[in-house]
């Protein structure tokens, strides 16, 4: 990918919470219909991918349960049908095996795993690196269609070897099989730095993503290094006391992208 023109941009469908978890509303239609506004919003301003997560679902479990992944799964196929857009879906915190199963029958194309290569402490306690269980479920469930977007040393997490640094950790995801590495600042909307985005660039041959704190202002410039990024935070807008996608701030970006 040499022309920024040519990134992959994915937009963000943060899910309400879901039926099972602390804050669901008692109101499915409303999750699935809100869900849906936002992929329409994105897909109608120019995005050129989306990904589901059930970012609602707080505090997120190590494993979801089966009512989570089967609305995940769902709602996924709802919105890869409407949009006709390469998705995504991202099991928070990161439940692989749920995030595959729901993938496959969804018919996405990727998934997000958080914590693949590196083994962290976060709010959910102590999570180890599951690339070879994720490698083995997808084996084994026949999903090798289904790509790996690993994150390395993933925002809200600290690292059991504090020592480690991107680079050994950008290679060991390389080592474990992922099809493409996520790089993120320290929380969602925190900029990605530029400078960490080079030094993983120098040491892997795959895709490297910015992973949180992309905007217009900044499109152009990441974009001239990252091969692509993943957008939420940025593109929305309170309305009637929700944050929704606002489709002319979609628009914006992927205007700023192009140069227009």
């Amino acid at each position: 990918m040499n022309s920024t023109t040519e990134k992959m941009i994915i937009g963000m469908v943060h899910l309400d919470p879901l039926p099972g978890t602390p804050l669901f509303s008692d109101n499915l239609a409303d999750v699935y219909q809100k869900a849906l506004n936002d992929a329409e919003a994105l897909a109608a301003g120019g995005i050129t991918a989306l990904m589901i997560e059930n970012a609602g679902d707080i505090p997120y479990p190590k494993k979801l349960a089966a009512v989570q992944t089967a609305c995940l799964a769902a709602i996924t196929k709802t919105i890869k049908d409407r949009t006709q857009l390469p998705v995504g879906i991202d099991a928070a915190f990161c439940d692989y095996e749920a995030a595959l199963a729901s993938a496959m029958a969804a018919g996405a194309d990727f998934i997000r795993l958080a914590v693949f290569s590196d083994s962290v402490l976060t709010a959910s306690g102590l999570l180890e690196a599951c690339a070879e269980k994720a490698l083995r479920c997808r084996k084994m469930i026949g999903a090798e269609n289904i790509k790996i977007y690993a994150d390395i040393q993933v925002k809200y997490s600290h690292l059991l070897i504090p020592e480690l640094s991107i680079e050994e950790s950008a290679k060991n995801a390389q080592a474990s099989l992922a099809d493409g590495i996520i790089v993120t600042g320290a929380y969602s909307g925190n900029e990605t730095p530029l400078a960490v985005v080079q030094r993983v660039k120098k040491v892997v041959d795959l895709p490297v993503f910015i992973g949180s704190g992309l905007s217009e202002e900044n499109v152009k410039a990441q974009m001239q290094i990252a091969d692509g990024a993943i957008v939420g935070t940025s593109l929305k807008s309170v309305e009637h006391g929700q944050a929704v996608i606002d489709q002319k701030k979609v628009e914006r970006l992927m205007n700023h992208l192009r140069g227009e």
